[in-house]
């Protein structure tokens, strides 16, 4: 029996893709190890957004091939988004690379990888995007009681600076029907918290549909007794209804928590993204957000150093920021993308103007991170408990504030043993940065 191992990177959509993969394998009687050392064939599943997703996914290539000649390691197979974007060029110039998979060949690894390794069969394997599976079994990379439900994959949006459309093609969505199999057989496995990705999740439903079905798809899955977190990543500011603000004040099932990528606060600068709105329009969304959801936590992420932006159109932005002060806030430089059209565009920013730029906002977030946290002092929080910290002796995991792996934590203390997965009331009594502290009640 071969033994492999998959080493996944970038967003919870290729984390989804990689545990497809994971459980193709072990269908066809392969071993799945956590130990690289130990593996016959190790599979990187990439990421190719930016560009240090891409220095990411070739360092972690790199090292990979050691187990070439430190391990037993006989393949290393490169999957995922960056394998769909520069097929021919990783055989070229990543010698350390045997085989690249483009993402519609996902279905058929099972036989790649014991060609590799049996065959030495080294080069590409492509497939068009669209043949890339959007539904099948999946072993869970990460908490048993945490996952995320894919409903869809591809984009229609078009944002200037974005080369998904490009890697992952035209939106497809899955049907409600397929989604909710899904993620009843989740529940089944023990999973009761679910986070609903897909690369603009209020789309979902408009290619087979007709129509925008994320509410639809949100009430069917709030039925399924077993889970007790429901929550929506990237839902995008021109397609957030109130039929779905509605819902989710409504509904106990799903989190009083939105992400909405906004990327920038500038009219222009946002027209020259091929997004909508301005300023005053995305504030007027928030007011209506948190007006229709009280208690409501905001996520955004913003991009500084877009081409062409002035130093008054970054300060508007930083004065948005602190305006509107966003619970939950990330910020990232442009990065020059391949092939798309604000790569080409004039008035490209020096690197160190972006990151300064970046800097400030994320200074000014942690002052308000700080400030909101300083709120949460004496409330008690529903907290999922995570796991156990055995450096400062107490327990961690996140309330319904928190969305897995990109905001903060609650790290507490108990009076009794807990159970990972378990729901407890936690005392918040401290803050440090964007973490809590406190007490089981």
């Amino acid at each position: 029996m071969y033994k492999v191992s998959v080493v996944s990177l970038g967003c919870p959509k290729n984390q989804v893709d990689a545990e497809m993969m994971l459980c193709k394998l072990k269908q066809a009687g392969f071993e799945i190890s956590i130990e690289e050392s130990e593996a016959d064939a190790i599979i990187v599943n990439t990421c190719g957004f930016i560009e240090t997703a891409k220095r990411e996914a070739i360092e972690n290539i790199i090292e990979a091939a050691q187990y070439k000649k430190e391990g037993k390691c006989r393949a290393v197979i490169v999957t995922g988004c960056l394998a769909e974007r520069y097929r021919e060029e990783i055989l070229t110039e990543i010698k350390e690379a045997d085989v690249c998979v483009s993402i519609g060949e996902n279905g058929n690894i099972a036989n790649i990888v014991k060609d590799a390794i049996e065959k030495n069969a080294v080069g590409n394997f492509f497939a068009d995007n669209l043949k890339l599976p959007l539904s099948g079994e999946r072993i869970l990379g990460g908490y048993p009681f945490s996952t995320y439900l894919k409903i869809g994959d591809g984009c229609d949006n078009c944002c200037t600076y974005c080369a998904i459309p490009k890697i992952r093609g035209r939106q497809r969505s899955r049907t409600i029907e397929d989604c909710v199999k899904e993620a009843r057989r989740l529940a089944d496995m023990g999973v009761t918290e679910i986070t609903v990705v897909a690369q603009d999740t209020t789309a979902y439903g408009t290619d087979i549909y007709g129509k925008p079905m994320l509410c639809e798809l949100l009430r069917e899955l709030c039925k399924i007794e077993k889970l007790h977190w429901i929550r929506t990543l990237y839902t995008y500011p021109e397609r957030i209804t109130d039929e779905l603000l509605d819902l989710i004040r409504a509904e106990k099932k799903l989190v009083k928590y939105i992400d909405m990528p906004l990327q920038h606060a500038d009219g222009e600068i946002l027209k020259r993204m091929n997004r909508k709105g301005d300023r005053k329009s995305l504030a007027e969304l928030i007011k209506r957000i948190r007006e229709k959801v009280p208690g409501i936590t905001l996520r955004t992420t913003l991009i500084t150093g877009f081409p062409g932006e002035t130093e008054e159109q970054f300060c508007s932005l930083h004065e948005f920021v602190k305006q509107e002060k966003f619970e939950r806030l990330g910020c990232f430089t442009y990065s020059a993308e391949e092939g798309t059209i604000a790569a080409e565009m004039p008035g490209q920013i020096d690197e160190q103007t972006k990151v300064d730029r970046m800097e400030l906002i994320m200074e000014s977030q942690m002052t308000i991170s700080e400030e909101k946290n300083k709120t949460e002092m004496g409330k008690t929080e529903e907290v999922l408990v995570e796991g156990y910290d055995d450096y400062i002796k107490c327990y961690f995991g996140r309330s319904a504030s928190m969305a897995p792996e990109i905001d903060g934590k609650v790290f507490f203390t108990s009076g009794r043993a807990l159970s990972f997965g378990e729901y407890v009331n936690v005392k918040i009594t401290e803050t440090l940065d964007y973490d809590l502290m406190g007490e089981v009640v």
